[in-house]
């Protein structure tokens, strides 16, 4: 499979000479961001398989400890956390509701019997 993109070497942000070149790395950024995020749900959803309580799902404690370790990756990355705090509770509740339709799926009377053929 051919990527939509081909992949260019980085320029640092100092070397761009002109928006053209700022607007390519930004966009070569979001790629790399989608493929991460891609990654990530993949995670989500396997948990949605593995929990076995629809309760849990939703786990306070958890948000908690992922917004706290990712304010100190702000920290040692130099990125505003003001920036980063809502866009993770933004990327955190759409996984929980994905997470909550796969536990559904998953869990569903028609799905159980499936698994166990």
């Amino acid at each position: 499979m051919t990527k939509p993109w081909p992949e260019q070497a980085r320029v640092a942000a100092p070397q761009c000479q002109n928006m053209a070149d700022v607007r390519r790395e930004i966009d070569r950024v979001d790629r790399a961001l989608v493929r991460l995020l891609a990654e990530r749900l993949t995670y989500i959803e396997r948990a949605g398989h593995i929990k076995k309580d629809r309760n849990v799902v939703r786990d306070e404690a958890r948000i908690n400890d992922v917004l706290t370790k990712v304010k100190a990756a702000c920290e040692r990355e130099g990125f505003p956390p003001e920036i980063a705090e809502p866009v993770w509770r933004a990327l955190m509740e759409g996984c929980i509701a994905h997470e909550f339709d796969v536990f559904d799926e998953f869990n569903a009377p028609s799905s159980r019997a499936a698994a166990g053929s």
